[in-house]
């Protein structure tokens, strides 16, 4: 077996490379080939080894394609306010909870909302079809926004249960409350 002899700056230790392994380390973009090398390097000698190997080549790969996948899912959130509220409230407070993590946003980890809409009016009569919408781009949970539950400066919605057990139906976790 034929092995190439490389050095890297940062030891005057000789490390050796077979020549399919110096070969993929090639692949590896040239502004990142010397971080590479001597990761592929150091970890071969941990395990006392003095040629690097394409086993040693791969692991190094398949190690950092690990680091670059996402470990968690994004979850996709919708907002459903109440229409009446919808007419002096922007929405700030929702998206600041939402963007601080805060309240009861407070348990995800990567999550973007999809959608931010209002009832469309006593009984909720467009939560039904917009739900149905927002499943084609992967809905994940709705929150029932905290406008529609709040019992002082606007009265609760009282289809909140209808309009929760429609969302239930469609199988969308709901969860009530955004900023309150």
């Amino acid at each position: 077996m034929r092995t190439w002899e490389l050095r890297y700056t940062a030891s005057s230790d000789i490390m050796e490379w077979e020549q399919d392994a110096a070969k993929e380390l090639e692949r590896v973009p040239e502004h990142v080939r010397s971080m590479a090398k001597m990761g592929i390097e150091t970890s071969a000698a941990k395990k006392g080894k003095t040629i690097v190997t394409i086993d040693d080549v791969k692991e190094a790969e398949r190690q950092f394609m690990a680091l670059m996948v996402k470990d968690e899912k994004t979850t996709k959130i919708a907002v459903v306010r109440c229409d009446i509220v919808s007419e002096v409230c922007p929405g700030v407070a929702c998206f600041k909870a939402f963007n601080k993590r805060k309240v009861h946003f407070s348990e995800y980890g990567e999550a973007e909302i999809i959608g931010f809409f209002t009832c469309g009016g006593c009984p909720g009569r467009r939560v039904h079809r917009l739900v149905e919408s927002l499943l084609k781009h992967g809905l994940d949970v709705i929150h029932l926004s905290s406008c529609m539950l709040m019992e002082r400066g606007y009265p609760r919605c009282p289809h909140i249960d209808e309009i929760k057990q429609n969302i239930l139906k469609k199988g969308v976790k709901v969860v009530e409350g955004t900023h309150h």
